[in-house]
Parts: C-alpha cells; sequence; structure tokens
C-alpha cells in the first residue's frame, strides 16, 4: 500500500464524529458538550435551542448524530425528529428525555430515533448510548429496555403454541382476545380477565386484523359467531 493510501486511510479513521446537540437549556448543553468532548474522537460540531432550529441545523451541518431533547420550543423533539429522518436519514437521532411513559417511548421508536435516554440517567448511560448509536446499533433507556424484553418474552411465551381455532392461524391467546371483545368487552376490561396490560391487547387485537384481514370490528365479530366463540 503506497503512503499516500495508508495517509488518506489513517484520515479516515481519525475523523471526529460530528454531533449536534439540541436543547433549550444552556447549561444542559454546556455538560453534554464537557463530556462528549472529554472523549477522543467526538466533536460538537453545533447548536439547537429550539426544535425548529435542530432540523434547520441538521440540513446545514449534516452531523453524524443529533442529540435531541424531546421538550423545545417550537417543535418537540418527536416532530423534529420525524423532520430529521425524511430531510436527513444519514444523521442518526438519540433523544434524551425527562420523563418515561410506555406512550412516549412508543412514538420515539416510530419516528425512527436509534436510541433513547433519560435525563435523570445520561451520566451513566450516554457515552454508552452514542457509542452503540454511532456503530450502527441501537440503545434504549434501561426501563424501556427492560419493558420491551418483557413484551417480547410475552408474545413468545403466547404466541407459541399451536393454533386453536381449525383453518386459521391464530393461537389461543388471539381466540381469548376475540372472544372477550366479541362479547362487547373493552380492551381494558378483556386485559382485566386475561390478567395482561391493555397494550397487550390492543397489540393483539391490531394483530389478529391483519393477520386475518378484518376490515372493520364487525369482521371481527362475525367470524367469532361463525366459529361458535360467542352465542349469535
Amino acid at each position: 500500500m503506497s503512503i499516500a493510501m495508508k495517509k488518506a486511510d489513517a484520515a479516515v479513521s481519525q475523523k471526529a464524529y460530528r454531533v449536534l446537540i439540541a436543547d433549550d437549556h444552556a447549561i444542559v448543553r454546556s455538560g453534554l458538550k464537557q463530556l462528549l468532548e472529554a472523549q477522543p474522537g467526538f466533536e460538537v460540531c453545533c447548536e439547537a435551542t429550539t426544535g425548529v432550529e435542530a432540523v434547520e441545523q441538521v440540513k446545514k451541518n449534516k452531523p453524524d448524530m443529533v442529540l435531541l431533547d424531546l421538550t423545545m420550543p417550537d417543535m418537540n423533539g418527536l416532530d423534529a425528529a420525524r423532520q430529521i429522518r425524511e430531510t436527513t436519514p444519514s444523521t442518526d437521532i438519540l433523544i434524551l428525555s425527562m420523563h418515561y411513559t410506555e406512550e412516549i417511548a412508543r412514538e420515539i421508536l416510530r419516528t425512527g430515533a436509534r436510541g433513547y435516554v433519560l435525563k435523570s440517567d445520561a451520566n451513566a448511560e450516554l457515552l454508552t448510548a452514542v457509542n452503540r448509536v454511532r456503530r450502527g446499533e441501537q440503545y434504549f433507556t434501561g426501563v424501556l429496555a427492560a419493558s420491551m424484553a418483557e413484551t417480547f418474552a410475552q408474545a413468545k411465551n403466547e404466541d407459541s403454541d399451536d393454533p386453536v381455532i381449525a383453518g386459521t392461524p391464530l393461537t389461543p391467546r388471539e381466540a381469548e382476545i376475540i372472544q372477550l371483545l366479541a362479547q362487547g368487552k373493552s380492551n381494558k376490561q378483556t386485559a382485566a380477565v386475561l390478567g395482561v396490560s391493555t397494550r397487550t391487547v390492543e397489540s393483539h387485537r391490531n394483530h389478529v386484523m391483519r393477520k386475518m384481514e378484518f376490515e372493520s370490528f364487525s369482521d371481527l365479530v362475525r367470524f367469532a359467531v361463525r366459529k361458535n366463540l360467542v352465542e349469535p
């Protein structure tokens, strides 16, 4: 290999990983910047104080990653993340938030963000999250990772049985949910009967609708009657 090629390879390997920090609090931006730039190979190339500014800065500077606060003026982090994914898909997104709820977590996942870290865990988790995303992996805050693992394990256990209704791909749990819903029970009531979360019932219901190609809830009820799951 020629000297010129070796130098070129060295330059590529030494290229800084460029990060945009988007947060409306100066003290937070300063702390994140110090934390990142204390690590070799990282450069905070620009900052933003609003969601709109974050989108504009990403378009202009095309950073490798944007650390994006969930709650900002003008445009929240979710909407900013969606726009960034549409306009600059090469930029990875790591969401920072003060709060955790399952609904927020689901919305964050839908935006295409590659990671989600609680600000309260940033000192312990942020560098790990950034390095994971840099390697093309995903990273989710501890409470979300645990929730996802529990949901996956539950779904695996529930869906591993053979189909319970002849001629259909439905599992026993899906058949139970169809039966209860067709009897007129709400998602919440069905969840209480089965001892699962309302979110699990909603997920199964949507999966059944797609799997069986039902166009409406009436189709589901008619199917339940036809298969003698409920009285006509």
